[in-house]
């Protein structure tokens, strides 16, 4: 099988990533620099036309580009690794939650506070748009604590979403939790205890070490 791997370092690929280390899968990497603009060169939007990260093309197929589908495939190509839980009431709690924080922690909050400009409105006045942009800002922050609380609930003490397996939902929820950082967002306290403890995991240090970070 041959897995050609398109992310972008410290994105939400690196959840995906996380996910292919943990299998031992052999794949090729290829680094999509969105600054740059290579998600819109020609070569790119052949593969996906959506011009978006993560994509992961399998063999031969059309390539998957939404990180729900990835991690779907992921899960279910290779079930011994137990990325979904064992419980079927269990595995779509955690299709849940990946979904929530995919489309709604990244989709609707994350999107506002790194890419506010994508929400001004047309017409704004030059004079004015500094402060709509902190506006549209500070509405992603009071998104993504909503739902940061909200998801806070569902993680045991010890920061554990479905035990001590690896699933989809960690891998997930770690990107997320990991922008926080970075930005300086306060975690409420379980996902706090979650994201320390997914730092600590090995193959977390290793994908985050290999993208660059520490």
């Amino acid at each position: 099988m041959r897995l050609r791997f398109h992310m972008t370092p410290g994105s939400c690929s690196t959840g995906i990533h996380i996910l292919l280390e943990h299998l031992e899968l052999p794949f090729e990497a290829y680094v999509v620099n969105l600054p740059a603009g290579d998600h819109r060169r020609p070569e790119y939007l052949a593969i996906n036309p959506k011009g978006t990260i993560p994509a992961l093309q399998i063999d031969e197929e059309p390539a998957l580009t939404e990180f729900q589908s990835i991690a779907l495939w992921l899960a279910w190509q290779f079930p011994r690794a137990r990325l979904l839980p064992a419980s079927p009431f269990d595995a779509a709690r955690a299709v849940d939650l990946m979904t929530h924080v995919v489309g709604t922690v990244h989709g609707a909050g994350y999107t506002r506070i790194f890419t506010p400009e994508r929400y001004l409105q047309a017409g704004v006045d030059e004079g004015a748009e500094a402060q709509w942009l902190q506006a549209i800002k500070a509405q992603g922050r009071a998104l993504v604590e909503e739902a940061f609380a909200l998801i806070d609930a569902g993680i045991d003490d010890d920061g554990r979403l479905f035990g001590d397996d690896l699933t989809v939902a960690d891998a997930a929820l770690f990107y997320v939790t990991f922008w926080a950082d970075r930005i300086g967002l306060p975690l409420p306290p379980r996902c706090l205890a979650f994201y320390r403890r997914m730092r600590e995991r090995p193959v977390v240090r290793r994908v985050l070490a290999e993208e660059g970070y520490r």
